[in-house]
């Protein structure tokens, strides 16, 4: 009998030790993740010509910490106004982030909008 209660303490101190390595190794590669910046080039994803308006828009994961190219992104902006007979485009308004993808931790991928106006209309 001695013999069958050591073995399950030892089993039981196994699971223990497993669960924290687990738990340590959980941590590590989160917090890896959650260190890394990756860079975000923005994409037109809509607008509107007669508003004179251009939708520039990035995704990213829970654990990323982008940094968007926002120079790349007012110069796209100003080529489609271009194309539009406006002279430039500037930015406005802030950015708007809504979840694409919620989970039960959170939100695993986040769409992430920035709205540039038009400007110098060379119709008028």
């Amino acid at each position: 009998m001695p013999q069958t209660s050591r073995k399950i303490r030892l089993a039981k101190e196994l699971g223990d030790q497993m669960r924290l390595y687990t738990l340590c190794v959980l941590i590590a590669v989160c917090a890896i993740s959650a260190g890394c910046a990756s860079t975000k080039t923005l994409q037109a994803t809509g607008g509107s010509r007669s508003d004179g308006v251009v939708e520039m828009s990035y995704t990213h994961g829970m654990f990323e910490q982008p940094q968007p190219e926002w120079d790349e992104a007012a110069r796209t902006a100003a080529d489609r106004c271009q194309a539009w007979g406006y002279r430039n485009a500037e930015q406005f308004g802030g950015t708007l982030s809504r979840c694409q993808a919620p989970t039960d931790m959170g939100c695993s991928r986040t769409l992430v909008t920035a709205k540039y106006q038009c400007t110098g209309d060379d119709n008028w």
